[in-house]
C-alpha cells in the first residue's frame, strides 16, 4: 500500500483512538464511573459498538489508555518546562513548580488517583524520577543542591513533599511548599 494510504489510515486510528479517551473523560467527570459504558462512549464518539470493540475490549482497557496518555502529556509538559530555563537551578525550580501544580489540580480526580496505583504507572514514575534526579544532578555539579545525600534519596524527598500540594488551595501556599523543598535541596556547610 502507498506511504499516503498508511499515514491515512493510521491518522484516523489515532483520531477515533483520541475521541475515545475524551469520550470516557467526559463521562467520567459528569456521570462518574458508573456511567462509562461501551454503549454511551460509541454513542457520544458517533462510531458504532462493533467499531469500539476493536479499538478497546472493555471500559477499563479505554480508562487505563486514557490514564497513560494523561501521564504521558503530564511527562512532556514537565520536559518541555525544564527546556525554557537556562540554568540548573532555575530548571529545577521551573519543573518542581509544574510537578506541584500538577499535583495540586489532581488532574482526573479519584479516577486518576486510583489509576496511579495501578501498575501501569512504574515506566511513568521512573521516567518523573529520572527527569528529576537529572535537575538535582546538573544543579549539584554547580554548586546549587546538596551533595551529601544521594540524588535518588532526594528526588524521592521532592516527590513526595510536593505531592502534598494537592492539600493547598492557593498558589501563595504551593509556592511557599515549593520554596521549603528547594530550600532542603541547598548545600549544606560541608559541601
Amino acid at each position: 500500500m502507498p506511504r499516503l494510504w498508511n499515514d491515512t489510515i493510521e491518522a484516523h486510528r489515532a483520531a477515533v483512538r483520541d475521541a475515545v479517551l475524551d469520550a470516557a473523560a467526559t463521562l467520567v467527570a459528569s456521570h462518574g464511573l458508573t456511567g462509562v459504558t461501551m454503549s454511551r462512549i460509541a454513542e457520544l464518539t458517533g462510531i458504532g459498538r462493533a467499531t469500539l470493540y476493536k479499538y478497546f475490549p472493555d471500559v477499563d482497557a479505554i480508562l487505563l489508555a486514557w490514564h497513560e496518555r494523561q501521564l504521558a502529556q503530564h511527562l512532556d509538559h514537565l520536559s518541555a518546562i525544564r527546556e525554557q530555563a537556562d540554568t540548573p537551578s532555575p530548571r529545577l525550580r521551573a519543573v518542581l513548580v509544574a510537578y506541584a501544580r500538577l499535583s495540586q489540580h489532581r488532574h482526573g480526580g479519584d479516577l486518576a488517583a486510583a489509576l496511579h496505583q495501578s501498575d501501569h504507572t512504574t515506566e511513568a514514575h521512573a521516567r518523573l524520577h529520572t527527569l528529576v534526579r537529572e535537575l538535582i544532578t546538573d544543579a549539584a555539579e554547580v554548586g546549587q543542591a546538596r551533595v551529601d545525600v544521594p540524588a535518588d534519596e532526594l528526588v524521592a524527598f521532592c516527590l513526595h513533599a510536593l505531592t502534598a500540594s494537592s492539600t493547598v488551595a492557593s498558589d501563595d501556599g504551593l509556592q511557599r511548599l515549593v520554596t521549603l523543598t528547594l530550600t532542603a535541596l541547598k548545600p549544606t556547610a560541608a559541601d
